[in-house]
């Protein structure tokens, strides 16, 4: 996909604008909805994936990306923090939160609070240096993300495994996204069973 599009400047869809992902031209600059449809998603998700964990005894896959206990960042809260210290584009976090999805699926695991967060800043710091014509270095993005170089490096690659190192988003792909983040921050798409963020697809 093209940096353009990414950026949204490709087709200046109402649901780019809902999202963030263009600017409006009245030289606001509050920070752009993705990151509270991004959170609030996020949220939602691991609160039902949770609960359907404990009622049905399910064990989760224990990986890298797992964190000891819960970190006193909200999701909300890292989620801006990483936006204020890493200047990059909106379209970043939609690509990252694609990149989660596929990295999920592919080691069958399930979104937790306990492993969000370091999902999150591994995958928008590969959807930065994917798209983004500047980013900064991992030491950098370790940093922001209040964990050491060296496990940001271990959770790199096996990210980039878990992807088959294919970082590209279809404009489709990422269009679609799109919509169903903008569906489900407006109560129109509903998880109505364990997922992985969104639940099971195919052919993206």
């Amino acid at each position: 996909m093209g940096s353009q599009a990414l950026n949204g400047k490709g087709t200046g869809s109402k649901t780019y604008l809902n999202l963030g992902l263009v600017e409006r031209g009245n030289g606001v600059s509050d920070p752009p909805e993705i990151l509270s449809v991004l959170s609030s998603v996020l949220e939602r998700s691991i609160q039902k994936n949770e609960k359907l964990m404990r009622i049905s005894r399910m064990k989760d896959v224990i990986t890298i990306f797992h964190g000891s206990k819960v970190p006193d960042l909200s999701i909300r809260q890292y989620i801006e923090r990483i936006f204020k210290y890493t200047i990059c584009s909106p379209s970043c976090f939609v690509v990252a939160y694609i990149y989660m999805e596929r990295v999920l699926q592919q080691m069958n695991g399930y979104l937790t609070s306990l492993n969000v967060h370091r999902l999150l800043i591994t995958g928008f710091m590969l959807a930065a240096k994917f798209i983004d014509d500047l980013c900064h270095n991992n030491a950098y993005y370790a940093q922001v993300g209040g964990i050491s170089t060296a496990e940001i490096n271990r959770m790199e690659m096996k990210f980039l495994d878990s992807l088959d190192f294919r970082l590209h988003v279809t404009v489709e792909t990422f269009d679609k996204f799109c919509l169903q983040l903008e569906e489900e921050a407006a109560g129109k798409c509903h998880i109505q069973r364990t997922v992985r963020i969104w639940g099971q697809r195919k052919g993206y």
